[in-house]
């Protein structure tokens, strides 16, 4: 099997390409006064990903011999190096460990640096193969069009052709070129929510008087409870993957809610009061709609969506 990983095979990279127009300047003239007014505490994050990107949009092909274990940041890389040096995309670690590097792939919010060539590569028409009710599949690989099922190795071993790779920008947030996404929105919104640990300010002490070096001791279970939330990279994935958040509707977005509940799940954060008020708004836990596509993706194990129901859950006890 390693040797059929090593042999070279041919694959297209279909990339969404965008560059900016040159803003203009507008002078000292402020906005308009029939402009609509967000009174969401959210608001300016949710306008600023809404507003239409202004430049020159194409499709281009990158056709390049790869091999099937190699990922789709390593054929960017080489796209980057040694066919096209004005292609933009951003990464940082390419190990999965910095989230930098999130993108649509073939319609899926992932990252580039752990989605193989293998995986991924499809026929073209199975990139626009629908379902007996007219939905298109991009999400999921089952064995009809699986590039590792019997059928698509026979026609590798034929034509060494593993197929296209569709790549676009993370849906849900502004695009700033290519496929580098500005994910600013997301982060505003994750700090508004106040995402570091909040006590109470009173110094623990023992019976003697002394400092208490204990003071935030917690059991196995206290940590499990937000241990899993903590490994959170905010790459955006749940965003792009979300129908509310990526739609455009004014939603706080699972990635703050799930900074939120780290901390509400904290036994050592005396907080959570008012992290809880700060959510209970109609674009914080009302806005979500319990569909759990947020969960499917997710590069650290995070079950987004029962997470998510979770805090729906505390919101509504409190």
């Amino acid at each position: 099997m390693s040797g059929m990983d090593d042999a070279p095979v041919t694959v297209t990279l279909r990339v969404n390409r965008f560059t900016p127009r040159p803003e203009r300047d507008r002078g000292a003239r402020g906005g308009s006064p029939f402009a609509k007014k967000s009174s969401s505490p959210f608001g300016s994050s949710t306008e600023s990903r809404n507003r239409r990107p202004r430049g020159k949009q194409w499709t281009q092909d990158y056709t390049l011999q790869v091999r099937r274990s190699d990922t789709v940041l390593d054929c960017l890389l080489t796209i980057k190096r040694t066919i096209d040096p004005t292609l933009a995309f951003r990464y940082s670690c390419g190990h999965g460990m910095c989230g930098s590097d999130a993108v649509a792939i073939n319609g899926t919010p992932t990252l580039l640096c752990t989605a193989t060539v293998a995986q991924w590569a499809k026929q073209p028409n199975a990139l626009a193969a629908t379902d007996e009710e007219g939905f298109r599949h991009t999400g999921e690989r089952d064995s009809s069009t699986d590039i590792d099922s019997e059928t698509s190795d026979t026609a590798d071993d034929a034509g060494d052709t593993l197929g296209v790779i569709e790549l676009a920008p993370l849906p849900g947030f502004p695009v700033q070129r290519d496929l580098i996404a500005d994910i600013d929105p997301m982060l505003d919104q994750i700090r508004k929510l106040k995402p570091y640990l909040q006590a109470d300010g009173v110094l623990a002490t023992t019976h003697d008087g002394k400092v208490d070096v204990f003071e935030y001791l917690q059991h196995p279970q206290q940590l499990a409870r937000y241990e899993t939330l903590s490994n959170c990279i905010a790459c955006g994935v749940c965003e792009g993957s979300c129908p509310v958040f990526a739609g455009g509707d004014a939603f706080i977005g699972p990635a703050a809610l799930i900074a939120a509940s780290r901390f509400v799940n904290d036994s050592r954060d005396t907080a959570t009061a008012a992290r809880l008020e700060a959510i209970d708004t109609a674009d914080g836990v009302a806005a979500c709609q319990s569909v759990r596509a947020c969960s499917r993706h997710c590069p650290r194990g995070i079950d987004v969506g029962e997470e998510m129901w979770q805090i729906v859950a505390k919101v509504k006890e409190r």
